[in-house]
């Protein structure tokens, strides 16, 4: 690795105890990494052993062994530190100038060490004293720096060497005399080291913090990723649905108005035949009133009464009386609404059920049978999808098997988000399944229902349903499920059971307050007479279309 690519990545190679680049790192079960002394003196300090950053406590310290390549790139990374860390300096040196000597008159040297004592800094040259004379080498020396007279104590002039606890300030040796007496104060160093501890600590607290909030700004940023892709299929869904449903109105309207046309040329046709006729019996007595009107004008009495008899009898007519021809306006289009109101709710409802359905379907897990949770007399299939009662058997009586009941449990427990699975029930007569708490009693007799850890719903007599709620609730179902659905929603406490063929809603537990694993539970019942041989069958998902 190079040392700009070490650059590149220097806060991962930093120990987050002492905030520095990793010396000698070692891994901890957890995980994480630290310097093999950091976090050695961090478990002799605390009571505990525990990360500094997960909080993961142990039951007892691992060995610790020195990673050899993080160890090797730490190396380089240190390296490559130092030299921008030495680049900084030397520029900030150019920058603002290095700390002189006080003593050279002419071109000052480069001070070597400052004089706590003298409060002056000295060049190598100028050093000398202090090293030969038995008065000065008594002395405090330190690297130099500038403005000593902050490292003195304003009323005593003297190194501010210690800490006092009471006032939380640095005083000299002459403060614990006078205006700190009976303070409790300790070595400036000591202060140093348990302040600086304490801010290590600190930092890797807020480290802690930052990281929490990363990873929870990455569970929202996949929960609006989530939310975002819910709502694509929502729409598209809800296009779907409409159109359909738009489909259904334009195919009832087509049907009413060529209903309701057709009916309009009927009575059209009928209102014909009504003219057609009343015009006939109207030419036939226009005939008849022309031959009474020319014997009415005779005025010989005996031509008169002679020509009565000879005169055409009375054309025969229809009593038009009660004949209608009924107005278009019969109730047709208020039937068809009504019609249209029925089909649009039965459609909106089988669609609806469709779409709900799907949505479930696409939480759906691989449930496999669990060999050792078995009752003795149930039969498992080698895949562990297929069960069914069959003759006891001498198994081995471990904690996790039913012994007194015919239960079976998935292998994979759940413990949070959603899960979906779909169990086949054709020719079965009795039957019990849905979800199961992990710490469901399987040893004693109980009675099944959420309180005892049992969201489940049976089927007995070949067709008398029942979702097991403690008391039970009869369900009343329009046909018999050949296959059902169980879906659970751990956060959202719901469990429902959907006729899958159907499409339909069968029953939901609500409002459930879940605080462990849950697990699939499959009770196939005894045999009735020879019947209810046939096995559950956990099939695979399929979408409905």
């Amino acid at each position: 690795m190079s040392a700009a690519s070490c650059l590149l990545s220097e806060d991962q190679f930093l120990c987050s105890i002492c905030l520095d680049v990793f010396t000698d790192p070692v891994a901890i079960p957890c995980g994480h990494n630290f310097c093999k002394t950091c976090i050695t003196h961090h478990w002799d300090v605390n009571e505990r052993c525990e990360c500094p950053l997960c909080k993961d406590v142990f039951e007892r310290r691992s060995e610790l062994r020195v990673n050899l390549v993080l160890s090797e790139v730490a190396a380089q990374v240190r390296q490559s530190v130092l030299k921008k860390t030495n680049s900084l300096s030397m520029q900030q040196e150019t920058n603002s100038g290095d700390v002189l000597c006080d003593v050279c008159t002419e071109t000052k040297a480069k001070a070597l060490k400052s004089c706590l004592m003298c409060l002056t800094s000295y060049c190598e040259t100028h050093l000398e004293p202090h090293h030969r004379i038995p008065g000065l080498k008594r002395h405090e020396l330190i690297d130099p720096v500038e403005n000593l007279e902050d490292r003195m104590c304003k009323i005593h002039d003297r190194p501010l060497e210690l800490f006092c606890k009471t006032d939380q300030m640095c005083v000299c040796q002459f403060c614990t005399e006078s205006n700190h007496k009976s303070h409790l104060y300790v070595p400036m160093m000591e202060e140093y080291k348990v302040k600086k501890a304490e801010l290590v600590k600190f930092n890797a607290e807020i480290q802690q913090k930052v990281q929490e909030r990363r990873l929870k700004m990455e569970q929202i940023k996949q929960l609006v990723k989530l939310s975002e892709e819910d709502a694509d299929r929502e729409r598209a869904t809800s296009v779907q649905v409409f159109t359909a449903l738009m489909q259904t109105v334009e195919t009832l309207m087509a049907q009413i108005t060529g209903m309701i046309e057709e009916k309009h040329r009927a009575r059209e046709k009928q209102a014909e035949g009504f003219i057609k006729e009343l015009e006939e019996e109207i030419s036939e007595l226009m005939k008849r009133g022309a031959e009474v009107e020319e014997l009415s004008h005779t005025e010989d009495h005996l031509q008169f009464l002679q020509s009565l008899p000879s005169l055409n009898p009375a054309p025969p007519t229809k009593d038009w009386t009660e004949v209608r021809v009924h107005s278009s306006n019969d109730g047709t289009v208020r039937r068809a609404v009504a019609k249209l109101e029925e089909t649009l709710s039965k459609e909106m409802q089988k669609m609806c059920a469709d779409v709900e359905l799907k949505r479930v379907q696409q939480y759906a897990v691989d449930v496999t049978l669990d060999p050792d949770t078995a009752h003795p007399a149930l039969v498992l299939s080698d895949d562990g999808k297929q069960v069914y009662y069959g003759v006891r058997r001498s198994l081995p009586d471990n904690p996790e098997r039913f012994s007194l009941f015919g239960n079976v449990l998935g292998k994979d427990g759940f413990s949070a988000g959603k899960f979906y699975y779909e169990v086949q029930v054709k020719s079965i007569t009795k039957w019990n399944f849905g979800v199961a708490k992990e710490s469901v009693k399987r040893k004693e007799r109980m009675i099944a229902s959420p309180k005892t850890g049992l969201w489940t719903i049976m089927l007995r007599n070949g067709s008398e349903y029942r979702a097991l709620a403690g008391p039970g609730v009869l369900l009343s179902l329009k046909s018999k499920p050949q296959k059902v659905g169980v879906f659970v929603d751990y956060e959202e406490g719901l469990v429902s059971f959907y006729d899958v063929d159907t499409a339909t809603l069968m029953y939901s537990f609500t409002g459930c307050n879940f605080t462990e694993k849950l697990f699939p539970i499959f009770t196939p019942c005894f045999h009735d007479t020879g019947d209810n041989s046939a096995p559950l069958i956990i099939t695979p998902v399929k979408q409905t279309h």
